[in-house]
Protein backbone atom coordinates (compact mmCIF):
# COMPACT_ATOMS: atom_id res chain seq x y z
CA UNK A 1 0.00 0.00 0.00
CA UNK A 2 2.94 2.32 0.71
CA UNK A 3 3.99 2.26 -2.92
CA UNK A 4 0.66 3.82 -3.93
CA UNK A 5 0.98 6.61 -1.36
CA UNK A 6 4.54 7.38 -2.47
CA UNK A 7 3.43 7.46 -6.08
CA UNK A 8 0.52 9.75 -5.28
CA UNK A 9 2.79 12.39 -3.70
CA UNK A 10 4.48 13.06 -7.02
CA UNK A 11 1.70 12.00 -9.34
CA UNK A 12 1.47 14.30 -12.36
CA UNK A 13 -1.70 14.91 -14.33
CA UNK A 14 -2.68 11.92 -16.47
CA UNK A 15 -1.71 12.17 -20.07
CA UNK A 16 -4.44 12.38 -22.67
CA UNK A 17 -2.92 9.50 -24.59
CA UNK A 18 -3.21 7.33 -21.51
CA UNK A 19 -6.98 7.87 -21.46
CA UNK A 20 -7.93 7.52 -25.09
CA UNK A 21 -5.23 5.79 -27.11
CA UNK A 22 -5.93 2.32 -28.49
CA UNK A 23 -2.24 1.44 -28.43
CA UNK A 24 -1.61 -1.81 -26.61
CA UNK A 25 -5.32 -2.57 -26.16
CA UNK A 26 -5.50 -5.41 -28.67
CA UNK A 27 -5.57 -8.92 -27.25
CA UNK A 28 -2.27 -10.68 -28.00
CA UNK A 29 -0.91 -14.19 -27.75
CA UNK A 30 0.93 -13.14 -24.60
CA UNK A 31 -2.38 -12.06 -23.07
CA UNK A 32 -3.96 -15.37 -24.03
CA UNK A 33 -1.14 -17.31 -22.36
CA UNK A 34 -1.32 -15.22 -19.17
CA UNK A 35 -5.09 -15.45 -18.95
CA UNK A 36 -5.01 -19.17 -19.73
CA UNK A 37 -2.48 -19.77 -16.96
CA UNK A 38 -4.54 -17.80 -14.44
CA UNK A 39 -7.69 -19.69 -15.43
CA UNK A 40 -6.04 -23.11 -15.16
CA UNK A 41 -4.50 -22.44 -11.77
CA UNK A 42 -7.54 -20.75 -10.30
CA UNK A 43 -9.97 -23.36 -11.66
CA UNK A 44 -7.91 -26.18 -10.16
CA UNK A 45 -7.85 -24.48 -6.77
CA UNK A 46 -11.52 -23.46 -6.85
CA UNK A 47 -12.94 -26.83 -7.90
CA UNK A 48 -10.69 -28.80 -5.54
CA UNK A 49 -12.64 -30.08 -2.52
CA UNK A 50 -15.69 -28.15 -3.64
CA UNK A 51 -18.03 -30.84 -2.37
CA UNK A 52 -18.94 -34.49 -2.68
CA UNK A 53 -20.03 -35.62 -6.12
CA UNK A 54 -22.28 -38.26 -4.58
CA UNK A 55 -25.24 -37.87 -2.25
CA UNK A 56 -28.51 -39.79 -1.82
CA UNK A 57 -30.66 -39.23 -4.88
CA UNK A 58 -33.64 -41.47 -4.14
CA UNK A 59 -36.03 -40.35 -1.41
CA UNK A 60 -38.77 -42.08 0.50
CA UNK A 61 -41.94 -40.01 0.57
CA UNK A 62 -43.42 -40.11 4.06
CA UNK A 63 -47.07 -39.23 4.41
CA UNK A 64 -48.09 -37.46 7.62
CA UNK A 65 -48.12 -40.04 10.42
CA UNK A 66 -46.54 -42.78 8.28
CA UNK A 67 -44.11 -45.16 9.98
CA UNK A 68 -41.27 -47.22 8.52
CA UNK A 69 -39.86 -50.19 10.44
CA UNK A 70 -36.27 -51.37 10.19
CA UNK A 71 -35.27 -54.92 11.04
CA UNK A 72 -31.64 -55.34 12.15
CA UNK A 73 -31.86 -59.13 11.77
CA UNK A 74 -30.96 -59.77 15.39
CA UNK A 75 -30.64 -57.81 18.58
CA UNK A 76 -27.65 -55.49 18.29
CA UNK A 77 -26.19 -52.47 20.06
CA UNK A 78 -27.09 -49.24 18.27
CA UNK A 79 -25.16 -46.06 19.07
CA UNK A 80 -26.84 -43.61 16.68
CA UNK A 81 -28.68 -43.06 13.45
CA UNK A 82 -27.71 -40.76 10.59
CA UNK A 83 -30.44 -39.44 8.33
CA UNK A 84 -30.05 -37.61 5.03
CA UNK A 85 -32.91 -35.17 4.82
CA UNK A 86 -34.82 -34.08 1.73
CA UNK A 87 -37.62 -31.62 1.08
CA UNK A 88 -40.27 -30.38 3.52
CA UNK A 89 -39.98 -29.69 7.21
CA UNK A 90 -41.15 -31.62 10.23
CA UNK A 91 -39.75 -34.26 12.56
CA UNK A 92 -39.29 -38.00 12.96
CA UNK A 93 -39.91 -39.94 16.13
CA UNK A 94 -37.32 -42.70 16.52
CA UNK A 95 -38.50 -45.76 18.46
CA UNK A 96 -36.91 -49.11 19.22
CA UNK A 97 -38.27 -52.54 20.08
CA UNK A 98 -36.86 -55.90 21.12
CA UNK A 99 -39.74 -57.95 19.78
CA UNK A 100 -41.55 -55.73 17.26
CA UNK A 101 -44.58 -55.44 19.54
CA UNK A 102 -43.62 -53.12 22.37
CA UNK A 103 -42.01 -49.84 21.29
CA UNK A 104 -40.01 -47.28 23.28
CA UNK A 105 -39.07 -43.75 22.24
CA UNK A 106 -35.34 -43.24 21.68
CA UNK A 107 -35.06 -39.80 20.09
CA UNK A 108 -36.71 -37.13 17.96
CA UNK A 109 -35.01 -35.89 14.79
CA UNK A 110 -35.89 -32.45 13.47
CA UNK A 111 -36.01 -31.91 9.72
CA UNK A 112 -36.36 -28.14 9.92
CA UNK A 113 -35.57 -25.45 7.35
CA UNK A 114 -31.91 -25.35 8.42
CA UNK A 115 -31.42 -29.11 8.17
CA UNK A 116 -32.39 -29.96 4.61
CA UNK A 117 -30.08 -31.93 2.32
CA UNK A 118 -27.86 -32.57 5.31
CA UNK A 119 -26.74 -35.58 7.25
CA UNK A 120 -28.28 -35.24 10.71
CA UNK A 121 -27.63 -37.52 13.68
CA UNK A 122 -29.98 -39.08 16.21
CA UNK A 123 -28.06 -40.11 19.30
CA UNK A 124 -29.72 -42.63 21.59
CA UNK A 125 -30.27 -40.56 24.74
CA UNK A 126 -29.04 -41.55 28.19
CA UNK A 127 -31.23 -44.17 29.82
CA UNK A 128 -32.30 -45.65 26.48
CA UNK A 129 -31.63 -49.35 25.96
CA UNK A 130 -29.21 -49.39 23.02
CA UNK A 131 -29.69 -53.13 22.45
CA UNK A 132 -32.51 -53.61 19.98
CA UNK A 133 -33.58 -55.51 16.91
CA UNK A 134 -36.24 -53.16 15.50
CA UNK A 135 -36.25 -49.43 14.86
CA UNK A 136 -39.26 -47.40 13.75
CA UNK A 137 -39.31 -43.94 12.17
CA UNK A 138 -42.58 -42.00 12.23
CA UNK A 139 -42.98 -38.70 10.37
CA UNK A 140 -45.24 -36.07 11.88
CA UNK A 141 -46.06 -34.62 8.45
CA UNK A 142 -45.29 -35.08 4.74
CA UNK A 143 -41.51 -35.43 4.47
CA UNK A 144 -38.85 -36.73 2.10
CA UNK A 145 -35.96 -38.76 3.51
CA UNK A 146 -33.03 -39.87 1.40
CA UNK A 147 -31.09 -42.38 3.46
CA UNK A 148 -30.84 -43.89 6.94
CA UNK A 149 -27.61 -45.21 8.45
CA UNK A 150 -27.82 -47.31 11.61
CA UNK A 151 -24.48 -47.27 13.40
CA UNK A 152 -23.09 -49.79 15.86
CA UNK A 153 -21.06 -48.90 18.93
CA UNK A 154 -17.81 -49.06 16.91
CA UNK A 155 -19.22 -46.78 14.22
CA UNK A 156 -19.77 -49.50 11.61
CA UNK A 157 -23.01 -49.67 9.64
CA UNK A 158 -25.64 -52.22 10.61
CA UNK A 159 -27.48 -53.88 7.75
CA UNK A 160 -31.25 -53.51 7.87
CA UNK A 161 -34.23 -54.78 5.93
CA UNK A 162 -37.30 -52.64 5.32
CA UNK A 163 -40.09 -52.11 2.84
CA UNK A 164 -38.85 -48.54 2.28
CA UNK A 165 -35.91 -49.62 0.14
CA UNK A 166 -35.01 -46.04 -0.84
CA UNK A 167 -33.69 -45.55 2.68
CA UNK A 168 -30.97 -48.20 2.32
CA UNK A 169 -30.02 -48.22 -1.37
CA UNK A 170 -27.04 -45.85 -1.12
CA UNK A 171 -25.25 -47.03 2.02
CA UNK A 172 -21.83 -46.86 0.34
CA UNK A 173 -21.88 -43.05 0.45
CA UNK A 174 -22.80 -42.69 4.12
CA UNK A 175 -20.16 -40.39 5.70
CA UNK A 176 -18.62 -40.65 9.15
CA UNK A 177 -20.00 -37.25 10.16
CA UNK A 178 -21.72 -34.16 8.78
CA UNK A 179 -19.29 -31.89 6.95
CA UNK A 180 -19.51 -29.05 4.45
CA UNK A 181 -18.33 -31.52 1.79
CA UNK A 182 -21.47 -33.67 2.21
CA UNK A 183 -24.15 -31.24 3.40
CA UNK A 184 -25.57 -27.76 2.89
CA UNK A 185 -24.21 -24.90 5.02
CA UNK A 186 -25.09 -21.26 5.68
CA UNK A 187 -27.55 -19.83 3.09
CA UNK A 188 -27.25 -22.90 0.89
CA UNK A 189 -30.10 -24.18 3.05
CA UNK A 190 -32.25 -21.65 1.18
CA UNK A 191 -30.80 -21.29 -2.29
CA UNK A 192 -29.73 -24.85 -3.10
CA UNK A 193 -33.03 -26.13 -1.78
CA UNK A 194 -35.00 -23.63 -3.87
CA UNK A 195 -33.00 -24.47 -6.99
CA UNK A 196 -33.95 -28.11 -6.48
CA UNK A 197 -37.59 -27.14 -5.93
CA UNK A 198 -37.58 -25.32 -9.26
CA UNK A 199 -36.36 -28.51 -10.92
CA UNK A 200 -39.05 -30.54 -9.16
CA UNK A 201 -41.75 -28.05 -10.13
CA UNK A 202 -42.90 -27.32 -6.58
CA UNK A 203 -43.51 -24.03 -4.81
CA UNK A 204 -40.16 -22.44 -3.91
CA UNK A 205 -39.21 -21.87 -0.29
CA UNK A 206 -36.75 -18.99 -0.74
CA UNK A 207 -38.66 -16.09 -2.30
CA UNK A 208 -36.81 -13.16 -0.75
CA UNK A 209 -34.71 -12.70 -3.92
CA UNK A 210 -35.58 -12.84 -7.63
CA UNK A 211 -35.46 -16.35 -9.13
CA UNK A 212 -32.81 -16.23 -11.85
CA UNK A 213 -29.82 -16.85 -9.58
CA UNK A 214 -31.44 -19.99 -8.19
CA UNK A 215 -32.27 -21.14 -11.70
CA UNK A 216 -28.57 -20.84 -12.54
CA UNK A 217 -27.75 -22.94 -9.46
CA UNK A 218 -30.28 -25.47 -10.76
CA UNK A 219 -28.19 -25.81 -13.93
CA UNK A 220 -25.36 -27.38 -11.93
CA UNK A 221 -27.82 -29.65 -10.12
CA UNK A 222 -29.22 -30.84 -13.44
CA UNK A 223 -25.70 -31.71 -14.58
CA UNK A 224 -24.35 -33.37 -11.43
CA UNK A 225 -27.41 -34.22 -9.38
CA UNK A 226 -28.55 -32.83 -6.04
CA UNK A 227 -25.07 -33.13 -4.57
CA UNK A 228 -22.80 -30.57 -2.88
CA UNK A 229 -20.67 -30.42 -6.02
CA UNK A 230 -23.79 -30.03 -8.14
CA UNK A 231 -25.34 -27.14 -6.24
CA UNK A 232 -21.97 -25.33 -5.99
CA UNK A 233 -20.82 -25.96 -9.55
CA UNK A 234 -22.49 -22.97 -11.21
CA UNK A 235 -21.04 -20.54 -8.68
CA UNK A 236 -17.47 -21.66 -9.34
CA UNK A 237 -18.11 -21.69 -13.08
CA UNK A 238 -19.25 -18.06 -12.97
CA UNK A 239 -16.37 -17.21 -10.61
CA UNK A 240 -13.97 -18.56 -13.22
CA UNK A 241 -15.94 -16.73 -15.91
CA UNK A 242 -15.39 -13.40 -14.18
CA UNK A 243 -11.67 -13.61 -14.89
CA UNK A 244 -11.66 -13.36 -18.71
CA UNK A 245 -14.31 -10.63 -18.50
CA UNK A 246 -12.15 -8.68 -16.08
CA UNK A 247 -9.02 -9.24 -18.16
CA UNK A 248 -10.72 -7.83 -21.25
CA UNK A 249 -12.07 -4.94 -19.16
CA UNK A 250 -8.59 -4.08 -17.88
CA UNK A 251 -7.10 -4.53 -21.33
CA UNK A 252 -9.58 -2.11 -22.88
CA UNK A 253 -9.23 0.33 -20.01
CA UNK A 254 -5.44 0.40 -19.55
CA UNK A 255 -3.82 -1.56 -22.37
CA UNK A 256 -0.44 -3.24 -22.07
CA UNK A 257 0.22 -6.62 -20.52
CA UNK A 258 1.31 -6.25 -16.90
CA UNK A 259 -1.69 -4.25 -15.68
CA UNK A 260 -4.48 -6.55 -16.95
CA UNK A 261 -2.52 -9.70 -16.08
CA UNK A 262 -1.69 -8.56 -12.55
CA UNK A 263 -5.11 -7.06 -11.93
CA UNK A 264 -6.83 -10.28 -12.96
CA UNK A 265 -4.50 -12.33 -10.77
CA UNK A 266 -5.17 -10.09 -7.76
CA UNK A 267 -8.92 -10.45 -8.23
CA UNK A 268 -8.70 -14.17 -8.92
CA UNK A 269 -6.96 -14.79 -5.60
CA UNK A 270 -9.04 -12.40 -3.60
CA UNK A 271 -10.46 -14.11 -0.53
CA UNK A 272 -14.03 -12.95 -1.14
CA UNK A 273 -13.99 -13.98 -4.78
CA UNK A 274 -12.77 -17.45 -3.85
CA UNK A 275 -15.05 -18.15 -0.87
CA UNK A 276 -18.18 -16.48 -2.20
CA UNK A 277 -18.18 -18.27 -5.54
CA UNK A 278 -17.83 -21.66 -3.79
CA UNK A 279 -21.06 -21.34 -1.83
CA UNK A 280 -24.43 -21.93 -3.48
CA UNK A 281 -25.82 -18.42 -3.06
CA UNK A 282 -26.77 -15.83 -5.65
CA UNK A 283 -24.24 -13.03 -5.03
CA UNK A 284 -21.78 -14.52 -7.52
CA UNK A 285 -24.18 -14.07 -10.42
CA UNK A 286 -24.93 -10.48 -9.49
CA UNK A 287 -21.21 -9.63 -9.50
CA UNK A 288 -20.66 -11.45 -12.80
CA UNK A 289 -23.34 -9.41 -14.54
CA UNK A 290 -22.20 -6.18 -12.86
CA UNK A 291 -18.80 -6.79 -14.44
CA UNK A 292 -20.39 -7.24 -17.86
CA UNK A 293 -22.73 -4.27 -17.65
CA UNK A 294 -19.88 -1.95 -16.66
CA UNK A 295 -17.54 -3.36 -19.30
CA UNK A 296 -20.00 -2.56 -22.08
CA UNK A 297 -20.88 0.85 -20.63
CA UNK A 298 -17.17 1.64 -20.56
CA UNK A 299 -16.83 0.60 -24.19
CA UNK A 300 -19.82 2.77 -25.11
CA UNK A 301 -18.70 5.98 -23.39
CA UNK A 302 -15.21 5.55 -24.86
CA UNK A 303 -16.19 5.70 -28.50
CA UNK A 304 -18.23 2.54 -28.66
CA UNK A 305 -21.40 1.81 -30.56
CA UNK A 306 -25.03 1.48 -29.63
CA UNK A 307 -24.66 -2.29 -29.41
CA UNK A 308 -22.36 -1.81 -26.43
CA UNK A 309 -24.96 0.35 -24.71
CA UNK A 310 -27.63 -2.23 -25.54
CA UNK A 311 -25.57 -5.08 -24.08
CA UNK A 312 -24.94 -3.06 -20.94
CA UNK A 313 -28.70 -2.73 -20.52
CA UNK A 314 -29.39 -6.40 -21.21
CA UNK A 315 -26.83 -7.55 -18.64
CA UNK A 316 -28.24 -5.03 -16.20
CA UNK A 317 -31.63 -6.69 -16.61
CA UNK A 318 -30.21 -10.18 -16.18
CA UNK A 319 -28.33 -9.06 -13.08
CA UNK A 320 -31.40 -7.55 -11.44
CA UNK A 321 -33.27 -10.81 -12.11
CA UNK A 322 -30.57 -12.47 -9.98
CA UNK A 323 -30.41 -9.97 -7.11
CA UNK A 324 -31.72 -6.49 -6.41
CA UNK A 325 -28.24 -5.17 -5.56
CA UNK A 326 -27.75 -4.83 -9.31
CA UNK A 327 -30.17 -1.90 -9.11
CA UNK A 328 -27.41 -0.02 -7.30
CA UNK A 329 -25.08 -0.86 -10.18
CA UNK A 330 -27.73 0.44 -12.55
CA UNK A 331 -27.76 3.77 -10.74
CA UNK A 332 -24.01 4.03 -11.30
CA UNK A 333 -24.47 3.28 -14.98
CA UNK A 334 -27.08 6.03 -15.22
CA UNK A 335 -24.70 8.57 -13.68
CA UNK A 336 -21.89 7.57 -16.07
CA UNK A 337 -24.24 7.75 -19.05
CA UNK A 338 -25.56 11.16 -17.98
CA UNK A 339 -22.07 12.62 -17.54
CA UNK A 340 -21.13 11.26 -20.96
CA UNK A 341 -24.07 12.99 -22.61
CA UNK A 342 -23.58 16.26 -20.74
CA UNK A 343 -20.08 16.34 -22.21
CA UNK A 344 -21.37 15.51 -25.67
CA UNK A 345 -24.02 18.21 -25.51
CA UNK A 346 -21.40 20.73 -24.43
CA UNK A 347 -19.29 19.64 -27.42
CA UNK A 348 -22.15 20.51 -29.77
CA UNK A 349 -24.00 17.22 -30.10
CA UNK A 350 -27.61 17.97 -31.00
CA UNK A 351 -30.48 17.56 -28.53
CA UNK A 352 -32.25 15.35 -31.08
CA UNK A 353 -29.52 12.69 -30.83
CA UNK A 354 -29.74 12.89 -27.05
CA UNK A 355 -33.50 12.28 -27.11
CA UNK A 356 -33.05 9.31 -29.46
CA UNK A 357 -30.46 7.86 -27.11
CA UNK A 358 -32.83 8.35 -24.18
CA UNK A 359 -35.48 6.34 -26.02
CA UNK A 360 -32.88 3.70 -26.84
CA UNK A 361 -31.99 3.44 -23.17
CA UNK A 362 -35.66 3.25 -22.26
CA UNK A 363 -35.89 0.10 -24.36
CA UNK A 364 -32.67 -1.59 -23.23
CA UNK A 365 -32.47 -0.44 -19.61
CA UNK A 366 -36.17 -0.52 -18.73
CA UNK A 367 -38.37 -2.46 -21.15
CA UNK A 368 -36.08 -5.41 -21.86
CA UNK A 369 -34.89 -5.75 -18.22
CA UNK A 370 -38.54 -5.75 -17.10
CA UNK A 371 -39.33 -8.48 -19.60
CA UNK A 372 -36.32 -10.55 -18.50
CA UNK A 373 -37.30 -10.08 -14.87
CA UNK A 374 -40.94 -10.98 -15.54
CA UNK A 375 -40.13 -14.11 -17.54
CA UNK A 376 -37.62 -15.30 -14.92
CA UNK A 377 -40.58 -16.20 -12.69
CA UNK A 378 -41.65 -19.02 -15.00
CA UNK A 379 -40.74 -21.64 -12.38
CA UNK A 380 -43.21 -20.01 -9.98
CA UNK A 381 -45.88 -20.36 -12.64
CA UNK A 382 -44.96 -23.97 -13.36
CA UNK A 383 -45.28 -24.78 -9.66
CA UNK A 384 -48.86 -23.45 -9.86
CA UNK A 385 -49.68 -25.73 -12.78
CA UNK A 386 -49.23 -23.15 -15.55
CA UNK A 387 -47.35 -24.07 -18.72
CA UNK A 388 -46.33 -22.62 -22.06
CA UNK A 389 -45.92 -19.07 -23.32
CA UNK A 390 -49.54 -18.36 -22.57
CA UNK A 391 -48.99 -18.29 -18.83
CA UNK A 392 -47.03 -15.03 -19.12
CA UNK A 393 -50.20 -13.29 -20.29
CA UNK A 394 -52.43 -14.46 -17.47
CA UNK A 395 -53.50 -12.40 -14.48
CA UNK A 396 -52.53 -15.25 -12.17
CA UNK A 397 -48.91 -15.16 -13.35
CA UNK A 398 -48.78 -11.37 -13.13
CA UNK A 399 -50.16 -11.52 -9.60
CA UNK A 400 -47.42 -13.99 -8.60
CA UNK A 401 -44.73 -11.57 -9.78
CA UNK A 402 -46.33 -8.49 -8.22
CA UNK A 403 -46.98 -10.14 -4.86
CA UNK A 404 -43.41 -11.38 -4.70
CA UNK A 405 -42.09 -7.84 -5.18
CA UNK A 406 -44.21 -6.67 -2.25
CA UNK A 407 -42.96 -9.54 -0.11
CA UNK A 408 -39.30 -8.93 -0.97
CA UNK A 409 -39.49 -5.23 -0.16
CA UNK A 410 -41.21 -5.89 3.17
CA UNK A 411 -38.85 -8.73 4.02
CA UNK A 412 -35.60 -6.88 3.36
CA UNK A 413 -36.73 -3.71 5.10
CA UNK A 414 -37.58 -5.79 8.16
CA UNK A 415 -34.38 -7.84 8.58
CA UNK A 416 -33.03 -6.49 11.86
CA UNK A 417 -32.24 -9.66 13.79
CA UNK A 418 -28.89 -9.85 15.53
CA UNK A 419 -26.22 -12.07 14.03
CA UNK A 420 -22.78 -12.82 15.51
CA UNK A 421 -21.06 -12.07 12.19
CA UNK A 422 -23.08 -9.11 10.96
CA UNK A 423 -21.16 -5.95 10.07
CA UNK A 424 -21.65 -2.45 8.72
CA UNK A 425 -20.28 -0.76 5.64
CA UNK A 426 -17.53 1.12 7.49
CA UNK A 427 -16.22 -2.22 8.73
CA UNK A 428 -16.18 -3.66 5.22
CA UNK A 429 -13.93 -0.98 3.77
CA UNK A 430 -11.26 -1.80 6.38
CA UNK A 431 -11.75 -5.58 6.48
CA UNK A 432 -12.63 -5.41 10.16
CA UNK A 433 -15.39 -8.02 10.49
CA UNK A 434 -15.41 -11.05 8.16
CA UNK A 435 -18.42 -13.33 8.10
CA UNK A 436 -17.67 -16.87 9.26
CA UNK A 437 -19.61 -19.33 7.09
CA UNK A 438 -18.45 -22.59 8.59
CA UNK A 439 -16.62 -23.92 11.64
CA UNK A 440 -16.04 -27.51 12.78
CA UNK A 441 -13.61 -28.66 15.47
CA UNK A 442 -12.00 -32.11 15.31
CA UNK A 443 -10.82 -34.24 18.20
CA UNK A 444 -7.18 -34.05 17.09
CA UNK A 445 -6.95 -30.31 17.76
CA UNK A 446 -7.56 -29.23 14.20
CA UNK A 447 -10.51 -27.35 12.79
CA UNK A 448 -12.20 -26.72 9.47
CA UNK A 449 -13.47 -23.21 8.80
CA UNK A 450 -13.92 -20.57 6.18
CA UNK A 451 -15.21 -17.05 5.99
CA UNK A 452 -15.77 -14.25 3.52
CA UNK A 453 -13.63 -11.11 3.51
CA UNK A 454 -11.32 -9.35 1.12
CA UNK A 455 -7.65 -10.09 0.66
CA UNK A 456 -5.99 -7.31 2.73
CA UNK A 457 -3.93 -6.35 -0.31
CA UNK A 458 -7.02 -5.65 -2.38
CA UNK A 459 -9.04 -4.17 0.48
CA UNK A 460 -6.47 -1.77 1.91
CA UNK A 461 -4.49 -0.90 -1.21
CA UNK A 462 -7.77 -0.68 -3.12
CA UNK A 463 -9.24 1.79 -0.64
CA UNK A 464 -6.20 4.05 -0.97
CA UNK A 465 -6.43 3.69 -4.75
CA UNK A 466 -10.11 4.70 -4.68
CA UNK A 467 -9.20 7.85 -2.73
CA UNK A 468 -6.50 8.70 -5.26
CA UNK A 469 -8.88 8.05 -8.15
CA UNK A 470 -11.43 10.36 -6.53
CA UNK A 471 -8.78 13.08 -6.35
CA UNK A 472 -7.79 12.53 -9.99
CA UNK A 473 -11.43 12.57 -11.07
CA UNK A 474 -12.25 15.83 -9.31
CA UNK A 475 -9.03 17.82 -9.55
CA UNK A 476 -7.65 16.55 -12.84
CA UNK A 477 -10.81 15.48 -14.64
CA UNK A 478 -9.54 11.95 -15.19
CA UNK A 479 -12.40 10.18 -16.96
CA UNK A 480 -11.19 6.66 -16.18
CA UNK A 481 -10.82 7.42 -12.49
CA UNK A 482 -14.28 9.01 -12.43
CA UNK A 483 -15.77 5.92 -14.04
CA UNK A 484 -14.21 3.69 -11.37
CA UNK A 485 -15.20 5.87 -8.43
CA UNK A 486 -18.80 6.16 -9.61
CA UNK A 487 -19.05 2.38 -9.92
CA UNK A 488 -17.57 1.91 -6.45
CA UNK A 489 -19.81 4.46 -4.77
CA UNK A 490 -22.89 3.06 -6.52
CA UNK A 491 -22.24 -0.27 -4.79
CA UNK A 492 -21.25 1.13 -1.38
CA UNK A 493 -23.30 4.27 -0.72
CA UNK A 494 -26.74 2.58 -0.61
CA UNK A 495 -25.53 0.44 2.30
CA UNK A 496 -24.67 3.58 4.26
CA UNK A 497 -28.39 4.37 4.50
CA UNK A 498 -29.73 0.81 4.76
CA UNK A 499 -30.56 -0.10 8.36
CA UNK A 500 -31.24 -3.83 7.92
CA UNK A 501 -28.77 -6.46 9.13
CA UNK A 502 -25.82 -6.53 6.73
CA UNK A 503 -22.77 -8.70 6.19
CA UNK A 504 -19.29 -8.51 4.70
CA UNK A 505 -20.37 -10.35 1.54
CA UNK A 506 -22.44 -7.30 0.56
CA UNK A 507 -19.06 -5.69 -0.24
CA UNK A 508 -18.30 -8.31 -2.90
CA UNK A 509 -19.43 -6.15 -5.89
CA UNK A 510 -17.19 -3.35 -4.65
CA UNK A 511 -14.18 -5.66 -5.03
CA UNK A 512 -14.53 -5.27 -8.80
CA UNK A 513 -14.01 -1.51 -8.57
CA UNK A 514 -11.26 -1.80 -5.97
CA UNK A 515 -9.42 -3.93 -8.53
CA UNK A 516 -10.00 -1.35 -11.25
CA UNK A 517 -8.76 1.40 -8.93
CA UNK A 518 -5.55 -0.46 -8.08
CA UNK A 519 -4.99 -1.05 -11.79
CA UNK A 520 -5.57 2.63 -12.51
CA UNK A 521 -2.66 3.43 -10.21
CA UNK A 522 -0.64 0.67 -11.88
CA UNK A 523 -1.30 2.24 -15.28
CA UNK A 524 -0.17 5.68 -14.12
CA UNK A 525 2.95 4.22 -12.56
CA UNK A 526 3.71 2.53 -15.85
CA UNK A 527 3.97 5.89 -17.60
CA UNK A 528 5.44 7.99 -14.81
CA UNK A 529 7.86 5.88 -12.73
CA UNK A 530 11.02 4.04 -13.70
CA UNK A 531 10.66 1.00 -11.45
CA UNK A 532 6.92 0.51 -11.80
CA UNK A 533 7.22 -3.22 -12.52
CA UNK A 534 8.70 -3.91 -9.09
CA UNK A 535 5.63 -2.36 -7.46
CA UNK A 536 3.07 -3.94 -9.79
CA UNK A 537 4.48 -7.45 -9.74
CA UNK A 538 5.45 -7.15 -6.08
CA UNK A 539 1.93 -6.26 -4.94
CA UNK A 540 0.49 -9.04 -7.10
CA UNK A 541 2.91 -11.56 -5.60
CA UNK A 542 1.99 -10.39 -2.10
CA UNK A 543 -1.71 -10.89 -2.83
CA UNK A 544 -1.08 -14.44 -4.07
CA UNK A 545 1.17 -15.25 -1.09
CA UNK A 546 -1.51 -14.06 1.35
CA UNK A 547 -4.06 -16.23 -0.44
CA UNK A 548 -1.80 -19.24 0.09
CA UNK A 549 -1.28 -18.35 3.75
CA UNK A 550 -4.99 -17.87 4.43
CA UNK A 551 -6.09 -20.78 2.22
CA UNK A 552 -7.04 -23.06 5.15
CA UNK A 553 -9.57 -20.54 6.51
CA UNK A 554 -10.94 -19.88 3.04
CA UNK A 555 -11.39 -23.48 1.93
CA UNK A 556 -12.26 -25.53 5.02
CA UNK A 557 -8.95 -27.37 4.87
CA UNK A 558 -8.29 -28.83 8.37
CA UNK A 559 -5.57 -26.90 10.17
CA UNK A 560 -4.22 -26.76 13.70
CA UNK A 561 -6.57 -24.50 15.65
CA UNK A 562 -3.98 -22.82 17.85
CA UNK A 563 -1.54 -22.27 15.00
CA UNK A 564 -4.22 -20.80 12.74
CA UNK A 565 -5.32 -18.38 15.44
CA UNK A 566 -1.77 -17.22 16.15
CA UNK A 567 -0.88 -16.71 12.49
CA UNK A 568 -4.13 -15.50 10.93
CA UNK A 569 -5.97 -13.52 13.58
CA UNK A 570 -4.43 -10.20 12.55
CA UNK A 571 -7.31 -8.19 13.99
CA UNK A 572 -9.15 -9.16 17.22
CA UNK A 573 -12.49 -9.15 15.38
CA UNK A 574 -11.32 -11.71 12.80
CA UNK A 575 -13.04 -15.01 13.73
CA UNK A 576 -10.08 -17.33 13.03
Amino acid sequence: MLFILLFYIGCPAPKTADLSSDAGRSFTRRDALALGLILIIYSAVAFYNLGDTKAPQSFHHFEAGESVELDLGREQTVSSLMLYTGLNTGSYTVEYSHDGEYWYTAATVEQNYAALFKWVSAEFSDGVDADTRYIRLTADRELFLGEVAVKAANGSLIECTTTATELFDEQSIVPDYQYYLNSTYFDEIYHARTAYEHIQGVNPYEISHPPLGKLIIAFGIKLFGMTPFGWRFSGVLFGVGMLPVLYVFLKKMFGGFAVPACGTAIFAFDFMHFTQTRIATIDTYAVFFILLMYLFMYLYVNGGRLRHLALSGVFFGIGVACKWTCLYAGAGLAVIWLIHWIRRLKDGCGARRFIKNCLFCLVFFVVIPCLVYYVSYFAYGTAKGMHGVGMFFTKEYADIVIENQKFMFTYHSGVHSEHPYSSRWYQWVLDIRPILYYLLYFNDGTRSSFGAFLNPVLCWAGLVAIVICAYLAVKRRDKVSAFIVIGYLAQLLPWVFITRTTFEYHYFPSAVFLTLAVCRIFSLMRTETKYWKANVYGLTALAIILFAVFYPVLSGQPVNSELATRLLKWIPSWPF
